[in-house]
C-alpha cells in the first residue's frame, strides 16, 4: 500500500463475521461458529457495511440471512483477504522453514484405521508446529464437508467421483472375499469366483461409497448378492464373517485375519472376471484457498518416504492392500 493509499477503515474481525453469516445462512449460526453473541456478529456486519457504504445482506426476522448482489461480490473477496491474513500470521510465527497452522482431515472410516495412523504420524514428525484435526465420515459426507469448508482434505476411494473436487492419489486398493474360515470355497487358498456365492448370505459394508461398490462388483458377475446382513461398521462387517453369517467384499484389510473376537476368517482374491483396483486420494475442493500446511500435507501425503527413523517404505506398502 502506498503511503497516498487510505486505509480501510474496515476490520478483519468484521470480514470474517460477514463472511460466517453469509456461509451459515444466519446472525445465529454465525455466531456460534465464532463463539461471539448475536448482538456482536449483527454490530459487526452493520458497522463492515458502513464503512464500505453498501448494503451487503437483507436480515429477515426468523427467515436468515439473504446476501445482495454487492455482498456475493465482497464475499470471495473477504475470504481472500481472510486467506492471506491467516497465511501471514502463520508465517509470522513460524521460524525460517517451518510450517505452522491447522489441518482439517476427513477420513472414510475403513481407510482410518490403516491409512491415516502412518500419515498422520510421520506429517506430525516432519511438521511437528502443525495441529492436525480429523474427522471420519461416509464419502457422500466427506464430499459435503469439503464443499463448506469444515475439512480442507479427506482421505477417500475415487469411486463415485463428484464435480467440484481436486485429487490426488496415494495408493490403491483391490477388492478381496473375506470368508468364514472353515467356508468350503475357502480351503484350497485359491481366488474365488463371486457368482459361486450367489446363494450365500452377505454381509454388505453399507457405508457409501462402499455399498454401490461391493453391489456393482457382484453385477459385473452375473449375479445378485444375497444380502442378509448391512452395516456401516468395517470391522463388523468382519466379525459378522468370523461368525459364519456370511460373506463378504472389501477394499480395506488390516494386518491380521482374525476379528476383534479372535476368529479367523479367509480373505482370497476374486476372479472371473478380477474386479479393477481401486484408487486412494487425498481430495480438495477445486479452487479452494487451501492454506500453506493443508498444502504441505497433500505434498507430504503424495510423497514416498516416511521419515527416518521409521521403515523406510511408500505407506501403502506399510499398510495391507
Amino acid at each position: 500500500m502506498s503511503p497516498v493509499d487510505p486505509v480501510p477503515h474496515y476490520t478483519l474481525r468484521q470480514l470474517a463475521a460477514f463472511v460466517a453469516v453469509a456461509e451459515w445462512g444466519s446472525i445465529a449460526g454465525a455466531a456460534d461458529v465464532l463463539s461471539m453473541s448475536q448482538s456482536a456478529v449483527s454490530s459487526s456486519i452493520t458497522e463492515l457495511e458502513r464503512s464500505l457504504g453498501a448494503r451487503l445482506c437483507i436480515r429477515r426476522r426468523a427467515r436468515g440471512v439473504q446476501l445482495t448482489p454487492t455482498g456475493e461480490g465482497v464475499l470471495e473477496r473477504a475470504r481472500i483477504l481472510l486467506h492471506q491474513a491467516g497465511e501471514l500470521q502463520a508465517d509470522a510465527r513460524a521460524e525460517a522453514g517451518e510450517v505452522v497452522g491447522r489441518v482439517k482431515v476427513g477420513c472414510y472410516p475403513s481407510l482410518g484405521p490403516t491409512v491415516l495412523p502412518p500419515l498422520l504420524e510421520g506429517f506430525i514428525r516432519t511438521h511437528p508446529r502443525v495441529q492436525l484435526d480429523f474427522h471420519e465420515d461416509d464419502q457422500t459426507q466427506l464430499t459435503a464437508q469439503l464443499e463448506s469448508g469444515e475439512v480442507d482434505v479427506a482421505v477417500m476411494y475415487a469411486l463415485d467421483p463428484q464435480p467440484g473436487l481436486g485429487t490426488v492419489v496415494i495408493g490403491h486398493r483391490n477388492p478381496r472375499v473375506l470368508l468364514p474360515a472353515a467356508h468350503p470355497l475357502a480351503v484350497d487358498g485359491g481366488p474365488i469366483r463371486l457368482r459361486d456365492l450367489g446363494d450365500s448370505p452377505m454381509v454388505l459394508l453399507d457405508s457409501p461409497p462402499s455399498s454401490s461398490h461391493g453391489l456393482g462388483v457382484c453385477r459385473a458377475a452375473g449375479f445378485t448378492p444375497n444380502v442378509v446382513y448391512r452395516t456401516r461398521n468395517f470391522e463388523t462387517s468382519r466379525a459378522f464373517v468370523g461368525r459364519g453369517l456370511g460373506w463378504t467384499l472389501l477394499l480395506s484389510r488390516p494386518r491380521s485375519d482374525i476379528t476383534y473376537e479372535g476368529l479367523e476368517i479367509a480373505v482370497r482374491n476374486v476372479t472371473d472376471p478380477v474386479p479393477e483396483p481401486v484408487d486412494v486420494v487425498v481430495a480438495w475442493k477445486d479452487g479452494a484457498l487451501l492454506s500453506r500446511a493443508a498444502r504441505e500435507f497433500l505434498t507430504f501425503a503424495t510423497g514416498p518416504i516416511v521419515p527416518s527413523d521409521v521403515q523406510k517404505q511408500p505407506y501403502f506398502e506399510r499398510v495391507v492392500e
